[in-house]
Formats: C-alpha cells, sequence, structure tokens
C-alpha cells in the first residue's frame, strides 16, 4: 500500500516521505511536478532508502498544470519519467491520454506507448479519466478516449475518483480490464458533482471497498497508491491518510498486518 505525493500537496515529495513512513505506508508514488526533489533521482532514492520506503511507481507530468515540467514535449515528458523511473528502481509509470489539442502525440499514442514499455521494460499504466463540462454539456477533453478500456493499451490505471466524476462503473472496469489492470489510485468521490474530488476512501459514493475485495482475491499483482486531496484539511492530514490506510488493509485482507492494527488502532483514538 503506497501513498502518492499528490496527497500531501502543495507539501513537496520529501513531506510525502516523511508522513508514509510515520504511519507506516509501504511505499510511494512519485508526482513529478514543480517541486525539484520530485525530477531528482538522487534526492529521491536517498529518501526512499533514508524512509525504508520502495518508490513504487512514477507519475508523469501530463495533468493540465504540468504541462511545462521536464519537457513542453508530450514524449519528452514520458520518456523522463520513465528513466527516472529506472534511476529510482520503480516498476510502473503512470500517465495520462494526450489531450484533444496533442493530436499528433494523439494519433501515435498506443503505439508509442507499446514501443517506450517493450523497450524500456518499465509498465506505463495509462489512466482513466473523464469527460469535461463547459456550458453545461459533456466536452471530449481527451484523446483517443477518457475511457482506457476499449483502448489497447497493454496496461491501465484505474483512479477511482475519475471514475465517480465520469459516472463509471469502476468495479465493472476492474473486471473488463482484468489482467490489464496493472494499477489503482484509491481514492473516493461524488457522482453528485461535477468536481475530480479525491476524497479519503469511503467517503463518497464509489464501490473503493469492493474493488480492493476484488483485487485481492483476483491475482492483482500491481500497488493501490493512495491518491486524495488534503490541501483543504490541512490539519486533518495525519488523520486523513492514517484513516485512508486502514480502510484500504481492512478491506485488502491485510488487517492482520502489524502495520495495519497499528494504523488501525491509531484512527480509532
Amino acid at each position: 500500500m503506497a501513498l502518492s505525493t499528490a496527497s500531501v500537496y502543495p507539501a513537496g515529495a520529501a513531506a510525502a516521505f516523511e508522513i508514509a513512513a510515520e504511519l507506516g505506508y509501504d511505499g510511494i508514488e512519485v508526482m513529478v511536478w514543480t517541486d525539484p526533489i520530485s525530477q531528482n533521482a538522487g534526492a529521491l532514492r536517498a529518501l526512499a532508502d533514508h524512509h525504508g520506503l520502495d518508490i513504487v511507481s512514477i507519475h508523469a507530468p501530463t495533468l493540465l498544470l504540468t504541462q511545462r515540467v521536464m519537457s513542453a514535449d508530450p514524449w519528452g515528458k514520458v520518456d523522463g519519467s520513465i528513466e527516472l523511473a529506472r534511476e529510482v528502481g520503480a516498476p510502473t509509470v503512470v500517465l495520462h491520454p494526450p489531450f484533444r489539442w496533442q493530436k499528433e502525440y494523439a494519433q501515435g499514442f498506443a503505439d508509442g506507448v507499446a514501443e517506450r514499455e517493450h523497450d524500456s521494460g518499465i509498465v506505463l499504466a495509462v489512466e482513466n479519466m473523464f469527460p469535461w463540462a463547459a456550458r453545461g454539456r459533456q466536452v471530449q477533453a481527451y484523446l483517443p478516449h477518457w475511457d482506457p478500456v476499449p483502448q489497447p493499451y497493454d496496461h491501465v490505471t484505474i483512479d477511482l475518483s475519475h471514475t465517480a466524476t465520469a459516472r463509471s462503473d469502476a468495479l465493472q472496469m476492474v473486471r473488463d480490464l482484468d489482467d490489464r489492470l496493472a494499477h489503482i489510485h484509491l481514492a473516493d468521490g461524488h457522482l453528485t458533482t461535477l468536481k475530480d474530488d479525491h476524497l479519503v476512501p469511503g467517503r463518497g459514493t464509489q464501490p473503493c471497498a469492493e474493488v480492493l475485495e476484488h483485487v485481492s482475491t483476483s491475482g492483482f499483482g500491481g500497488a493501490v497508491v493512495l491518491e486524495v486531496g488534503t490541501r483543504r484539511r490541512p490539519r486533518e492530514r495525519e488523520i486523513d491518510l492514517r484513516e485512508s490506510l486502514a480502510f484500504a488493509r481492512t478491506h485488502l485482507g491485510q488487517a492482520g498486518d502489524p502495520v495495519g492494527d497499528a494504523t488501525a488502532s491509531g484512527s480509532a483514538s
């Protein structure tokens, strides 16, 4: 069970490693953004060694707000993230599908992802997204589509906040993906909003417990990474991250783990 550095935003990667180790997480997903440490392999390795945590994945800077991070070229971002993953020993890179205005990038996206996976040995797990809303209408903001299930990607990330925003059937998506599901972003969300909520699991409408219980017995071999928003509740950040870890361990069948027991006990106190 890993913690995304995005879960402590706007604090940086160093803070994420510290709180993940303190609360008993097993690893870290590094969201690459303007934080210099998130782009520095040496600094990340030092943090991982110091705190005894694995870096399970690198999240490429393919968000709307990171369009100039690492490279202005979209393939440059992917290649830079693959190299960073290699240098820190992370087996997986998470990336979003192209934006609709990145037409040239989108045309060769699936083939480019497959080629880079083959050449690098790194899993490139394309994340599910959602339609945008503009003037009361849904807008297709991603190419070839926000839904990765029918796409030819070998590996996919399911984000359980994005499924809420898209009004997707999260559990059915997991079942349909079967062994193509390589990575999970654990979060929650409400169907009644157009926001990407990234709530603590159990506080929204998504079948977070059911998804975790399903993958715990399905042969899933990827990482489960908590990616929640704590920016608006900085004083409750530790409580929220502790509660999320206890939730995950319970529904992954790890409640008997010594760390899981300590975490659940701390959450109840």
